[in-house]
């Protein structure tokens, strides 16, 4: 997976991780805790500090099998 490209969420208050070091700060250190892998989608991606991540959908989400029939009964939950 090392040619893969990495994709990186952060702060968008700052370069580093730290939403308190504004801007472009200097000589600091990215901690990384864990990388990921997005095999489907093509990327890896570290995750760095607290962050809640979503997961894929599958190659058929579940939305294309509900449906409304012609009484506006809701089809496709069960």
């Amino acid at each position: 997976f090392g040619s893969l490209p990495i994709c990186m969420a952060k702060t968008q208050y700052s370069l580093s991780h730290d939403p308190v070091l504004k801007g472009a700060p200097k000589g600091w250190r990215l901690p990384v805790r864990e990388v990921r892998l997005a095999a489907g989608a093509g990327f890896v991606y570290p995750l760095c500090g607290d962050m809640t991540t979503m997961p894929g959908l599958p190659s058929k989400p579940a939305f294309m099998r509900i449906d409304v029939d012609q009484d506006g009964n809701i089809l496709g939950l069960s």
